[in-house]
């Protein structure tokens, strides 16, 4: 076994779905037990005033402080813009075969996009991403495969383009017990 995989909604932010989102990395990551996690983070360190953003690796590099355990891996949820120096934004960030990850759903809301807000869309569309970054932090790299959720998105359409489920050869990585 892994280890324990915890979603960790940062300062408050739980939306009114979290729970949701905590099944769904379940069921994506079984058997692995998936368990919620609140975290307080000093989000001041990682704040760029010059982009009005937040660095997610350093983000990450907070959320690693907090690892619960050893042998666990965690996911952050936050609301905050995100951004990596090489990018305008990302949705998120995570280790490659690492224990942290974190996800925006700054640009995620409908809302963003000047649409109206659907909560139903930014769940689904926070799932994939959440999924996606975790599958980094259990080693897998960007899939060819564009129905595949470790097919990149540098764009909200791709996210909705991809399916929330790995392909056949990510599926078989992630979840073959040497691998982890």
């Amino acid at each position: 076994m892994a280890g324990v995989i915890y979603v960790a909604y940062l300062n408050g932010y739980a939306p009114a779905w979290a729970d949701f989102l905590t099944e769904a990395i379940a069921e994506s990551f079984a058997p692995e037990p998936v368990r919620r996690f609140e975290a307080e983070l000093d989000l001041a360190p990682a704040y760029a005033s010059e982009r009005r953003q937040y660095h997610a690796t350093l983000i990450l590099a907070a959320l690693l402080r907090r690892l619960p355990e050893a042998g666990s891996r965690m996911v952050g949820i936050t609301s905050v813009d995100l951004f990596i120096p090489v990018l305008t934004f990302v949705f998120g960030q995570s280790q490659l075969a690492g224990a942290a990850a974190v996800v925006s759903t700054y640009r995620l809301r409908s809302q963003f996009y000047g649409l109206p807000p659907n909560e139903g869309l930014l769940l689904e569309r926070t799932i994939k991403e959440a999924v996606h970054e975790l599958g980094h932090a259990f080693g897998l790299v960007h899939c060819a495969d564009q129905s595949c959720v470790m097919h990149a998105s540098s764009y909200v359409e791709e996210v909705d383009l991809k399916s929330a489920e790995f392909c056949a050869a990510c599926h078989a990585t992630v979840c073959a017990p040497a691998e982890r």
